[in-house]
């Protein structure tokens, strides 16, 4: 398995995050024919693509996991068979490393903004969507979308809405699957505002609005409705001494309530309704819907994971035990009549990093697939999925094989499906011991029967970020 260098001088040598699972890669790879165990089904037809931080150079300074250059590992299933590409996603950071010969600094590092005004390096290492037929890699501190082709993964370019980006766009924003909109959302680090905007399949920009708060936040994601976008106000905030030098650290602030801003998706930020609620902080939202007066949010809620610092990581031990995460799925229901907001505990499962049927987003859905998170270790590690029936509160559940750990999964549905869980969950699995590396295909419907098929790889796939899955007939060639 590859592992950075670990010169006696260099941090590094004490980072979980750069060995192991989650050590980079050394080349892109293509793989035209991969090897099959069992039976691909006929009509899983699409691309499961998942985005994730793989250091184009072995990092000299502090490293955040996070920091990664971004690079996606992908899958094109057809016909009964699968392709497998892995490529590095060419933002102009990137570019201007690979010029400069060089990396630019990263979040445990001061700040830097002598690349185009950017405070950070833009990776577009976090988030993958499809938006008009090709796909679009997103950054979570809010960079320039790019646009990359779903089935090469070759960069195609940034996506700047025919010169009217506003500003930025974060990872998490939404495609929605009726009218083929880009609904999303940013957020300043040093300045008191978050933003949103709509832009139609082909690229157009609709609307921008921007919503005034008390302070700058450090949202993750959004709730997205048909009508309503759900922007998050939660009490975790860069530290004052961290904006004051430029630094990416973080507190919550006791007793700040959480809130939740729903605003009309063509209207403008004064049109804001805030719902005040118990303070937490909330990473992933599994879906948004309307039902009635109210707006119904579910997420994976934080709590706490009852970790001390490992001192084992030496200066990453604050670093491991954020990454350590520790949620359970969550209901709150917001009432646009009344404006009061109920809210319940779905179950306690420690899981995380949900999707649904993508062709359900914004949308009443039943079913949400939610990783499960290996609890005996501090590291971040998926070790199985979960399947709720989010009204009944069921669950089943699918665990990979000892010593085996997962990234996000995708539901792939059946071609002309009719019930909501006709379809698959595609999932890369890795062995911790060797490397090992392949793909999981699960029927949704039965996830605990195991694979249907498995799809083998002869190279590694590291821990990684946000996966979705492209459906064949929404591809467009480039």
């Amino acid at each position: 398995m590859e592992t950075p260098a670990a010169a006696a001088g260099n941090p590094n040598r004490f980072n979980p995050y750069l060995q192991g699972l989650y050590a980079p890669v050394s080349r892109e790879e293509t793989v035209l024919r991969c090897d099959i165990a069992g039976e691909l089904p006929r009509e899983l037809w699409g691309a499961y693509v998942r985005n994730g931080p793989n250091p184009a150079r072995a990092p000299q300074d502090l490293h955040h996991w996070f920091d990664g250059d971004g690079m996606l590992h992908g899958v094109w299933f057809e016909d009964g068979r699968a392709e497998y590409r892995s490529r590095y996603l060419r933002t102009a950071d990137f570019e201007a490393d690979q010029a400069e010969g060089c990396g630019a600094g990263g979040v445990m590092l001061p700040a830097r903004r002598d690349r185009r005004g950017t405070v950070y390096k833009d990776t577009a290492n976090t988030d993958v969507l499809l938006h008009g037929g090709s796909l679009l890699a997103l950054w979570y501190v809010g960079g320039i979308p790019l646009r990359v082709d779903a089935r090469s993964l070759q960069t195609l370019g940034e996506e700047r809405f025919g010169g009217r980006l506003p500003r930025h766009v974060s990872a998490h924003s939404k495609t929605d699957p009726a009218s083929g909109e880009l609904v999303f959302f940013d957020y300043a680090l040093y300045e008191p505002w978050m933003s949103f905007g709509v832009a139609d399949r082909d690229g157009r920009l609709l609307n921008a609005g921007t919503v005034e708060l008390p302070g700058p936040r450090l949202p993750h994601d959004m709730g997205l409705t048909e009508n309503y976008l759900v922007l998050h106000d939660l009490p975790v905030v860069l530290t004052e001494q961290g904006l004051a030098r430029g630094q990416w650290t973080i507190e919550q602030r006791r007793g700040q309530p959480a809130r939740f801003g729903v605003v009309p998706r063509r209207g403008q930020g004064s049109q804001v309704r805030w719902f005040e609620t118990d303070p937490c902080y909330i990473y992933h939202v599994i879906n948004a819907w309307e039902e009635g007066d109210e707006i119904v949010m579910q997420a994976c809620r934080m709590v706490p994971n009852g970790l001390a610092p490992n001192r084992a990581y030496g200066p990453y031990a604050a670093m491991a035990a954020v990454l350590a995460l520790h949620a359970v799925p969550w209901e709150w229901r917001m009432n646009l009549k009344s404006g009061a907001v109920r809210q319940r505990q779905l179950d306690d499962r420690i899981g995380e990093f949900p999707v649904v049927n993508l062709d359900r987003a914004g949308r009443r859905t039943q079913y949400g697939y939610v990783m499960s998170i290996d609890t005996a270790t501090d590291l971040q590690r998926f070790d199985g999925i979960h399947k709720y029936d989010l009204q009944s509160g069921a669950c089943r559940s699918w665990r990979y094989a000892p010593g085996w750990f997962g990234s996000e999964a995708a539901f792939a549905p059946r071609i002309a499906a009719q019930d909501e869980d006709d379809g698959w969950l595609v999932v890369f699995v890795t062995e911790a011991a060797t490397g090992r590396s392949e793909v999981q295909v699960l029927d949704a419907r039965d996830i605990d029967r195991g694979p249907v098929a498995t799809v083998r790889l002869p190279c590694r796939v590291p821990a990684g970020f946000h996966a979705t899955w492209a459906r064949g007939d929404q591809v467009r060639a480039a």
